[in-house]
C-alpha cells in the first residue's frame, strides 16, 4: 500500500531550510489512467507543460503510487487515515498536491475535515479548482489556497486580493513584478511565511 504522505526533494531541501517538517500528498495528473476521470477539471494551458506529467512523477515504481492515493481518496475512511498519517510522519506543513487538483466538492470536504482535525498543522495548496472555492466561506484557519493561473477560470481570479501563483520566465521578471519567490523556498506560499497575496514561480 502506498503512503499517503511523501516528501520530494524539493521538499526534503525546504524542511532542512527552515527546521520544520513539511510533506506533501500528490494524486495523478490531468486524469486518471484508468477511468479517464478527470484530477484537473480546470485545467487549461497549464496541461501542455505540466510537470507532473514527466520526470520521476510518471516512472514505473511510482506512478503506481499515486493512482493508489487517488483511490484513497475516494474511501470512506480517508479522512481518519489522512490524519493518522500526518500524526505518523509528524508533519508540520502538508503541500496537498504536488500532482493533481480538487476534483469534487466532496474531495474539498474530506481535506478541510481533516484540516480542522490537526489545527497545529499547516495545509497548502496551489489549485487550478478557482469556481469550487469561490464557493466556500469555510475554509480553515489552518488551510492556505493558492489559486494558480493557467486554468480555464482565470477569469475569476482577482490578482487584487486572491493569494494566487503566477509562472514567470526568469527570476528577474518575478521580482519586477512584486511576486514574492515560492521556488526557493516552498512554503512562501503560504501565509506563515508570506503575508503576500503574490506568489511567483519561474518556469522550469
Amino acid at each position: 500500500m502506498a503512503q499517503l504522505l511523501t516528501q520530494n526533494s524539493k521538499l526534503k531541501k525546504t524542511s532542512k531550510a527552515i527546521g520544520l517538517k513539511v510533506m506533501n500528498f500528490g494524486i495523478p495528473a490531468l486524469v486518471d489512467p484508468d477511468s479517464g476521470r478527470r484530477t484537473c477539471p480546470f485545467a487549461g494551458s497549464c496541461a501542455k507543460f505540466c510537470y507532473a506529467q514527466k520526470g520521476a512523477y510518471i516512472w514505473s515504481n511510482v506512478k503506481p503510487a499515486f493512482k493508489e492515493r487517488y483511490e484513497a481518496t475516494k474511501r470512506d475512511d480517508f479522512v481518519d487515515r489522512m490524519i493518522a498519517e500526518v500524526k505518523r510522519t509528524k508533519a508540520q506543513l502538508v503541500r496537498v498536491h504536488d500532482s493533481g487538483d480538487y476534483y469534487s466538492r466532496a474531495y474539498i470536504d474530506k481535506w478541510f475535515a481533516i484540516a480542522r482535525a490537526l489545527p497545529d498543522v499547516r495545509f497548502y495548496s496551489y489549485t487550478k479548482s478557482v469556481p469550487l472555492f469561490l464557493e466556500r466561506d469555510d475554509v480553515p484557519d489552518n488551510y492556505d489556497i493558492i489559486f494558480s493561473e493557467g486554468g480555464t477560470r482565470d477569469d475569476l481570479i482577482d490578482t487584487s486580493r486572491h493569494r494566487h501563483a503566477r509562472i514567470f520566465s526568469s527570476y528577474d521578471d518575478m521580482h519586477d513584478a512584486g511576486y514574492v519567490d515560492a521556488m526557493s523556498s516552498d512554503v512562501n506560499a503560504t501565509k506563515w511565511f508570506n503575508p503576500s497575496h503574490k506568489v511567483g514561480l519561474v518556469f522550469h
